[in-house]
């Protein structure tokens, strides 16, 4: 739900904004993650279990480590007082649509630039916090230039991300692997479209992990060891 992604949200910022009583003697090293990802290679279970390794192996971490996925779309609703029913349009190559939408309901036609510009603006900020995990939205090509920032793209072949579809989200056969295809199309559009960007360029990422050889637990663990290493 909206409301409980933006208490994540805001429990996150908080706990970075509110001096700690280790703040004085223990000065924190920002890091921060972006994982891009193929569609059903299990992106969230995967950073979902890296925030709990680094919660447990990064040195003086006094605040916790937070994935930002659906969340970070709240955030962007919050941050530019955006209605909350453009959130089902926020998602990647989804920003097109919603010029069609305030137009049939305002008669207006924000620009889908600003849109993106905004999640950008979003995901520079929640970097620059650190302890975040940023899912997608070409975070990689936003906090690009920020040397504490670890780039990792996830990949599984083809039946493999069917498989897990089918069995996480109950989808048929059919239609995990025309979601599998219309996601890998609509997130390849959008790092082009807005950031003249390749997605499956290799040298924009530290690491690039199939998951179904590794394993989303191996996965974490390599991605959180290699953090603690970085810089």
């Amino acid at each position: 739900m909206i409301t409980a992604s933006l208490d994540r949200c805001f429990s996150f910022i908080n706990s970075h904004t509110i001096p700690s009583a280790h703040a004085v003697t223990q000065p924190r090293v920002r890091r921060a993650i972006t994982i891009s990802r193929q569609a059903g290679c299990g992106a969230v279970i995967v950073a979902e279990k890296l925030a709990a390794y680094l919660q447990q192996h990064a040195p003086h971490e006094h605040t916790a480590w937070t994935v930002f996925d659906r969340e970070l779309m709240d955030k962007v609703l919050a941050d530019h007082n955006l209605p909350k029913y453009l959130a089902k349009f926020l998602p990647e190559d989804r920003i097109s649509q919603i010029e069609d939408t305030l137009a049939d309901i305002f008669g207006v036609h924000p620009p889908a630039e600003k849109i993106v510009q905004q999640t950008a603006e979003t995901l520079l900020q929640l970097a620059e916090l650190g302890n975040a995990i940023l899912i997608g939205r070409a975070g990689n090509i936003v906090t690009a230039k920020l040397p504490y920032v670890l780039h990792v793209r996830l990949v599984a072949p083809l039946d493999d991300r069917i498989e897990r579809i089918c069995r996480d989200d109950n989808k048929s056969p059919a239609e995990a692997r025309r979601f599998c295809v219309e996601e890998e199309q609509a997130r390849t559009r959008y790092l082009k479209t807005y950031f003249h960007a390749d997605i499956n360029d290799p040298l924009q990422y530290h690491l690039i992990l199939n998951t179904s050889r590794v394993g989303p637990e191996n996965a974490a663990r390599i991605i959180g060891d290699a953090l603690l290493r970085l810089g």
